[in-house]
């Protein structure tokens, strides 16, 4: 591994970062200067950092090696969030913000860019209460890794042009990619213009319906992102709209929607969405769940009206699956059932190449069709069957690669869900934190639940979270592949 060449990438990628503070300064100057100061001083931190490895790390001009390219990954991720967390670390210096150290910081951080949307904030502080360039940047956060912030990279900096497929594929979600362009920048580029039209569109449909620019923009960063900050306290249903509900909905399910689709819809293929089958099974599960969830609440009088019951076991079903995390409604309450149906979303997410989280709807298909082919199999032991998705024969090596990440993710989950047992945190917030953490959703069950926070969680807890996440966004591998000798062996 060649160590130069993986501080160097490091240092432009954060200088990229670095650029991106602008955007909640000139907020920060509108808002009359609140946590100016603090933004101003991280904006000048990163980029002084960042010159600075510049000058000292030159990049060769070679190939970044597979190896390489997880590494980068990995520690583009950790570093990243790093830096991010300085606003809010720095705002807390200078204000009266509730930052109380610097593992909240860099939780609050890590959780925008993996589009988690869990938060310490609400506790002490309202949402509401801070000021608008720090608002901002916790939505911009989720707005960069929505696509991933290496992804970006690829896309628009001519050095990460050079060996960005390796990249590309540590970074980019799902077990299949859909090469849209021959060349990987293009794709990148693909990809992030058809997310940045969606986002613009999402604004101007907000604004219409009622929310001012500064709500709409950052609603529809957290949306498409499948984010899940808000900039009010009760998150969507503060805003007290059927419209905005509706046209938020709408949005959650475009960004869990595998973005190649869009593309050809863009291009004149719509029907491009019916054709491809992890869409169907999504929006059979969708639809087969608000149907269930929706029933219950109104059979057992949560909600007394059907509508009203539709409405917002609708918005939460898709909210949760999506894992974006937005609420219009306190799911904590509802009977039982309904929030175990939730928390089984949770495992499940939304299609790949989406800026969903958790296991991806592809993968639950696929191993449902193996577990099928192995009882159809001891039925019939001389027949020949094979797992097939869209008409097409998947391959050995695709199984073994979903199996094993299922067999991760549940590990890790179990693991990480004793470990915080052992904090002395109730086995629901336990179970509840590490499945919204893992899995990007955000807000959970018990004392992580959708009307309160992570604030109380203890700081050993949130760091094991924040890994969680990181891990969650990443897919696993990415990050495990790290924690073994071979991997570092020539």
């Amino acid at each position: 591994m060649r160590f130069s060449l993986v501080m160097a990438v490091l240092a432009r990628l954060n200088f990229f970062l670095g650029l991106t503070m602008a955007f909640p300064i000139i907020f920060a100057v509108y808002d009359n200067g609140r946590n100016l100061d603090a933004l101003t001083m991280s904006m000048v931190i990163t980029l002084s950092v960042s010159l600075a490895f510049c000058f000292v790390f030159k990049a060769p001009k070679e190939d970044i090696s597979h190896r390489e390219g997880f590494i980068i990954v990995a520690l583009g991720w950790a570093s990243v969030g790093f830096f991010g967390a300085l606003p809010f670390f720095l705002s807390k210096m200078l204000g009266p913000m509730n930052f109380t150290n610097f593992i909240n910081c860099y939780f609050e951080s890590i959780s925008g860019f993996t589009t988690t949307g869990a938060s310490v904030l609400g506790a002490t502080v309202s949402i509401e209460s801070l000021g608008k360039g720090i608002l901002f940047w916790r939505s911009l956060t989720h707005w960069l890794g929505g696509m991933g912030i290496i992804v970006l990279a690829v896309a628009i900096l001519p050095l990460l042009g050079v060996g960005g497929n390796q990249l590309f594929n540590a970074e980019s979600p799902g077990p299949t990619k859909d090469k849209l362009r021959p060349r990987i920048r293009e794709t990148a580029a693909t990809l992030w213009i058809v997310y940045a039209a969606l986002t613009v569109i999402e604004i101007l449909l907000l604004m219409f319906a009622g929310l001012s620019f500064f709500d709409a923009i950052c609603q529809s960063f957290a949306t498409l992102s499948g984010g899940g900050f808000s900039t009010r306290d009760a998150s969507i249903s503060s805003f007290h709209s059927i419209s905005v509900d509706v046209i938020i909905l709408a949005f959650m399910i475009c960004g869990g929607i595998n973005f190649s689709l869009h593309y050809l819809a863009f291009t004149g293929k719509p029907l491009s969405y019916l054709k491809n089958s992890e869409f169907k099974y999504f929006a059979a599960i969708v639809i087969v769940t608000i149907s269930v969830v929706s029933s219950i609440l109104f059979l057992t009088g949560s909600y007394g009206d059907i509508f009203e019951a539709l409405r917002y076991a609708s918005f939460q079903v898709v909210s949760i699956i999506t894992t974006t995390g937005f609420t219009t409604a306190d799911y904590s309450i509802w009977p039982f059932a309904t929030q175990m149906i939730l928390m089984l979303l949770m495992f499940i997410g939304a299609c790949s190449g989406s800026t969903s989280g958790s296991v991806k709807v592809v993968r639950i298909v696929l191993l449902f069709k193996y577990a099928y082919r192995e009882i159809f199999r001891l039925i019939h032991p001389s027949a020949f069957a094979s797992v097939k998705l869209g008409g097409k024969v998947v391959q050995k090596d695709i199984m073994e690669s979903v199996s094993g990440f299922f067999l991760f993710y549940i590990g890790i989950f179990a693991v990480a869900s004793l470990i915080m047992t052992t904090l002395n945190v109730d086995i629901i917030t336990s179970m509840s934190s590490v499945a919204a953490s893992l899995g990007n959703v955000g807000p959970g069950l018990g004392k992580v639940g959708p009307m309160e926070n992570y604030f109380a969680i203890p700081t050993a807890g949130k760091a094991l979270l924040t890994f969680c996440m990181i891990l969650g966004r990443l897919e696993i591998y990415t990050v495990l592949i790290l924690l073994v000798p071979a991997f570092w062996k020539k």
